[in-house]
């Protein structure tokens, strides 16, 4: 009986809740906590009111990370005696009059909300003295008001505003911000970056107590002076200028000048100081556009310093998005965006000529280390040392026990007193990249033609796809994982590295930085390998004079061909036959070298030298082709593919006769080729490495996918979040 009345009484439906209005103070202090989120907010609010005063020099006291005292002090305008009355009420200020006025606010504050919030969360005291009075006034605040009618003292010019016990009546907020040093040191990064950017006021910021600043910034005419004197020498020197102008009212109006860091720096964060109408805010978008450009140009500098100064019409800029004013909205933000990447992308790589690469000898010993061909002051391992191990990203395929299908056979092995001058094919890339004057571009109406071709077939929903996906891992030896959305994808990168590289040659046209063949290869010998590995009976003598009849025509007509195809792609043959130079289609990435008779034989068969059209698109196809992402040569080790390095030994029982006449070795039991191995593993841990950090990157940047691929199995779709959610809800 007793549990029957339980749920009659359960089953009573509760009474709406009463709908009250707030009392003012629990507003103020509300809304105080959304302005006032922690220390750095206020002096950050208070920083710009006083370069809205005209300062010249503004220092900041903090103590205990602005906890216990934040003191901005400054040499502006000051605040009229009769204004202060009315000074910390919300919603009170100089700055606007009408709502209209927000279209072309130039200020930093607008609202008049910082100082009132800053007395409903803090004891607040305003010092102050404007020009021509004979002293000055000092007057406290709380909740929005005076304590006490202003009191005359002695002053300085501009004024003086201490914050004290910030958040003393908001306990859950000042014990989550306990830690003093975290909070300063975000002070300190606030009043840095207003010091590189407001160069003619002299900045400091010091601990309570503490004779030296922190911060200590002069008024200057130099923005790299003023970034020299924040941030130190070291950055400074590493940064190089960059500008962007557009005065086209149909897509975007805006100007751009700031300092963005090279390849020589490293650091394990980005730094991205953002001001945007002299305004200091936070752009992810922007941000992200820009660590992209780095991650594909300079992936071992992937983590740059940025400073940007955006110049826009005020009615281009909705300032009042964000309750602490860090985010702006700007008109065609997406162009502008993407224009500026443009130009940072440009100037990064024009100004990435020299760069330093390992190289890997043909046959080391242990005293014969890799050196760098640009980096003299490497240490040599000490004689009789472990080896070093290869890079990832330098190592080829090597069959120590049977070299003469290798580009190895071209090369004589030196002593390592001449190894900076004789370099293997395999691994070595041009220290100084020859890059040509990108104005002498080619005026080839085919070019543009096939260019135009790219543009037109490009696939819509894959190119946001690509774009906007992120990259999970390889599923298997061809297929990679994508996430776009909420859908999982499967992607071919053998066809999207094709893609892409026959893409960026047509892009890159007659302007190629070049990977540089120390020991040239001579050119009828690679078209001998390549047309013995295609032939099944190699040693057949009709065979053999037929590929090497073969092989010396197509290395005369390349010879006549030379001149074209090294102004056109950077490919250099010289006069007596030997191919000494390739062209870098991406940074970072060196093709497979041991397709290059392949590709050598393509060139000298294949394409149609009568017809310039069809021959720039055969050459840029085969060139994408020898670039693509191929898996390795060697059998991947992981898994069942170790079984290919088992050791193998001519069979003695006569019974197996059968089957060693078939070519079937009796296999060792546990011995492996571990040197192969390791190199396998080497070659597939590199290619793997190329598609995540310079693949993808790339792709999201130049790729344009075309129509096929949305229906020849490039892409695959395999998963879809909403369909598993309703197979879940029907199990």
């Amino acid at each position: 009986m007793e549990m029957e009345i339980e749920e009659e009484e359960e089953q009573v439906p509760m009474e709406p809740p009463k709908i009250h209005r707030l009392d003012d103070s629990v507003v103020n202090r509300i809304a105080a906590g959304e302005v006032i989120q922690r220390p750095v907010s206020a002096v950050k609010e208070l920083v710009e009111n006083s370069l809205d005063a005209c300062s010249s020099s503004i220092n900041v006291v903090v103590k205990d990370g602005g906890l216990k005292l934040i003191q901005v002090s400054d040499d502006g305008h000051g605040i009229r005696y009769e204004d202060l009355p009315i000074l910390c009420e919300r919603h009170t200020t100089s700055k606007l009059s009408t709502f209209e006025d927000l279209q072309s606010i130039k200020s930093m504050g607008f609202r008049g909300e910082a100082l009132a919030s800053m007395t409903y969360v803090a004891h607040v005291t305003v010092t102050t003295i404007t020009k021509g009075q004979l002293h000055g006034y000092r007057v406290s605040y709380k909740d929005g008001v005076m304590e006490h009618e202003p009191k005359a003292c002695a002053a300085v010019k501009g004024t003086q505003i201490m914050v004290e016990n910030l958040f003393y009546n908001m306990t859950a907020r000042r014990k989550t911000l306990q830690n003093s040093a975290d909070d300063y040191s975000k002070i300190v990064d606030v009043l840095s970056r207003f010091a590189i950017h407001h160069m003619n006021v002299s900045f400091s910021c010091r601990k309570h107590g503490a004779a030296r600043a922190d911060v200590n910034s002069v008024a200057t005419i130099s923005r790299i002076d003023a970034i020299r004197s924040v941030y130190g020498v070291s950055v400074a020197r590493c940064l190089m200028k960059v500008e962007a102008l557009d005065k086209d009212p149909s897509s975007s109006v805006f100007q751009m000048e700031g300092f963005i860091s090279n390849s020589n720096y490293v650091a394990k964060k980005i730094t991205m100081v953002l001001f945007i109408n002299d305004r200091l805010v936070d752009c992810t978008a922007l941000k992200r556009a820009l660590e992209i450009v780095y991650a594909a140009t300079l992936p071992k500098a992937s983590k740059p310093f940025i400073y940007m100064a955006i110049i826009l019409p005020p009615e281009h800029v909705d300032v009042n998005v964000h309750p602490t004013k860090r985010e702006v909205s700007l008109l065609n933000q997406e162009i502008i965006i993407e224009k500026i990447q443009s130009v940072v992308e440009s100037r990064l790589r024009s100004s990435n000529e020299t760069q330093t690469f390992q190289e890997q000898a043909v046959k080391p010993t242990p005293s014969c280390q890799m050196v760098s061909s640009n980096d003299s002051n490497r240490n040599p391992s000490p004689s009789g040392s472990k080896l070093q191990k290869v890079p990832v990203h330098k190592m080829v395929r090597t069959d120590s026990s049977d070299p003469a299908g290798r580009l190895h056979v071209y090369l004589q092995p030196e002593s390592c007193g001449h190894l900076e001058r004789n370099t293997s094919l395999t691994a070595v890339r041009s220290s100084v990249r020859q890059r040509r004057n990108p104005k002498e571009t080619a005026d080839l109406t085919s070019l543009q033609e096939l260019i135009d071709e790219i543009d037109r077939n490009c696939h819509s929903g894959l190119l946001d796809i690509v774009r906007h996906c992120t990259y999970i891992g390889m599923a298997d030896d061809v297929f990679a994982l994508l996430q776009h959305d909420t859908h999982l994808y499967l992607a071919n990168v053998v066809n999207l590295s094709k893609e892409l590289m026959y893409q960026q040659v047509l892009r890159r046209f007659a302007h190629f930085n070049a990977i540089q063949i120390s020991e040239p290869a001579p050119v009828k010998e690679l078209i001998v390998l390549a047309l013995k590995e295609g032939n099944l009976d190699p040693e057949c003598s009709e065979n053999v004079e037929l590929n090497e009849k073969i092989a010396e025509m197509n290395t005369e007509l390349l010879k006549q061909k030379a001149d074209m195809i090294e102004e056109y792609f950077c490919i250099h043959i010289d006069k007596d036959g030997n191919l000494s130079r390739l062209p870098v289609i991406l940074d970072q990435y060196t093709p497979d070298m041991d397709r290059v008779p392949e590709f050598v034989l393509c060139l000298g068969n294949d394409v149609d030298w009568e017809e310039e059209k069809k021959c720039l698109q055969v050459i840029s196809a085969a060139l994408g082709n020898f670039y693509a992402m191929h898996p390795p040569m060697l059998p991947n080790p992981s898994g069942d593919g170790l079984q290919f390095y088992q050791k193998r030994k001519p069979s003695r029982n006569p019974e197996e006769s059968l089957s060693r006449s078939t070519g079937d070795d009796v296999v060792t039991e546990n011995e492996i080729e571990h040197e192969l191995v390791a190199e396998a593993e080497t070659a597939w841990a590199q290619r793997e490495w190329s598609i995540q950090h310079v693949l993808f990157p790339s792709m999201r940047l130049f790729f344009k996918p075309p129509n096929s691929m949305a229906t020849n199995g490039t892409f695959v779709r395999v998963a879809s979040l909403e369909k598993l959610y309703r197979i879940f809800e029907r199990c």
